[in-house]
């Protein structure tokens, strides 16, 4: 089965990381093999200084660093940044039957927007070259409409006719 990709996108503190964990567990819900990418605008700092895995990574000037524990990995990578998302599904991601990833409004993904008025203007924009990439809209303002699905945080069952709306839209990465 090919491997599909979706993005939740949305202004700072409207919702966008509760909104991927949902619909993540919603996929594993349904039995899917589910990965997901969180985009950054700044550096990740997930090591501690002085730790074995800081000090291979950044006193051995490592290209990759592999910690392997008994339940978990973490890949600490030099690597320029690489902004499209598809690319590091391909690289990283492979064997996901869906890949939730979050951020990365201007690529050129099939989108989920979050939109909270309090956070500020929706991204979407009817007549926009890329409204097109929009599959819906999920917001708490009664009143917002858009050339897209748009789904109320109060509607009943929303995460689930979203989840569906994801899945059918979603981009297909190839096998």
């Amino acid at each position: 089965m090919a491997s599909r990709i979706v993005c939740v996108v949305g202004r700072k503190n409207a919702g966008k990381t509760t909104l991927a964990v949902a619909l993540a567990a919603e996929y594993v819900r349904r039995g899917r093999r589910v990965m997901t990418i969180k985009h950054s605008d700044h550096p990740a700092d997930l090591d501690r200084a002085g730790t074995d895995s800081w000090r291979h990574f950044n006193e051995g000037s490592a290209e990759r660093t592999l910690l392997a524990a008994p339940d978990l990995r973490v890949l600490f990578e030099r690597a320029p940044d690489e902004y499209d998302p598809v690319a590091l599904a391909r690289r990283y991601l492979d064997g996901a039957d869906i890949v939730v990833a979050e951020g990365y409004k201007h690529a050129r993904v099939p989108k989920i927007e979050v939109y909270r008025p309090d956070a500020g203007p929706p991204l979407y924009e009817a007549g926009r070259h890329d409204a097109g990439e929009w599959l819906g809209i999920v917001t708490d303002d009664a009143a917002f409409r858009a050339g897209c699905p748009v789904l109320r945080f109060g509607d009943t069952a929303w995460l689930t006719m979203l989840a569906t709306l994801a899945w059918d839209g979603a981009l297909e990465t190839g096998p």
